[in-house]
């Protein structure tokens, strides 16, 4: 018999905030031994980066967005759903806790299109299909998950059907699908902040849209902020706090941490 499927948190990482003195593996096993029901998502452009430059692979940009070609794209289904995603894994399990990772094109579980065609594969999600979640977290298994979507279309096409996807974009997907408890976001800043420098520790879902259309959210803040709207109202409390605080992740789930948490009203 599987594990009854709880309330689930989804937990969004990204590089820049797993180091040698990381905590947020140590966090997620105790959090799964206190039985809590954990979804990981992660990201990896830094590395995939790297790669591209390791193997004289050009990147073109178009509006400060990485244009993903084929070979780009093949890089980046082997750091993400490879090497990325095997490390978590693989960290998880040897800490004493239980992971199984996967990617959108595992059962076709994200189904997405292309965003932009000046992009080149990159993806936009249409549907998150949960089934293959729910088989593994109803057997006690956190999934850790590779943003890279299956190609949901009927047109024929020559290259694998896979597409990249932001990984903030996909975690906000997920936790709304799932109706997740939480929605939490792992950044390498201490939250949302506004013009002086200033960290919000509230917004309403409406104060964040005004802010996106101030420009006072910007770069890569954007998609996070986009991401928690997208959770509302089906997740309750979205939060975006800095990871790399020790045991970042232990002290949200507690109420002991800074950051903006987002929510459909403002609670002053």
């Amino acid at each position: 018999m599987g594990k009854k499927l709880e309330k689930v948190i989804v937990v969004k990482i990204g590089g820049s905030t797993l180091g040698e003195h990381d905590t947020t593996i140590e966090d997620a096993v105790q959090l799964q031994k206190q039985g809590r029901t954990l979804v990981i998502v992660h990201g990896g452009g830094k590395l995939i980066t790297e790669w591209l430059d390791k193997l004289g692979i050009p990147t073109e940009f178009v509006q400060g967005q990485r244009v993903t070609d084929e070979p780009s794209m093949r890089v980046a289904v082997s750091v993400l759903a490879g090497l990325v995603n095997k490390e978590i894994v693989g960290a998880i399990n040897r800490a004493g806790g239980k992971a199984m990772g996967l990617s959108g094109v595992d059962g076709a579980f994200i189904q997405s299109v292309v965003k932009d065609e000046k992009l080149g594969y990159v993806g936009s999600v249409v549907k998150i299909a949960l089934a293959p979640l729910k088989v593994i977290l109803e057997a006690g298994y956190i999934p850790v998950i590779a943003p890279i979507g299956f190609y949901s279309t009927d047109e024929k096409v020559e290259m694998p059907l896979m597409l990249n996807i932001n990984a903030d974009t996909v975690a906000g997907e997920i936790a709304s699908a799932l109706g997740a408890e939480r929605l939490i976001f792992l950044t390498d800043v201490d939250g949302v902040r506004n013009k002086a420098g200033k960290v919000y520790p509230r917004l309403s879902s409406e104060e964040a849209k005004t802010l996106i259309s101030l420009s006072v959210v910007s770069g890569g803040m954007i998609p996070k902020v986009e991401a928690c709207l997208r959770a509302l109202p089906n997740t309750p409390i979205t939060h975006i706090i800095d990871g790399r605080q020790p045991h970042a992740l232990l002290k949200e789930i507690e109420g002991k941490v800074g950051g903006t948490i987002i929510s459909v009203k403002s609670v002053k």
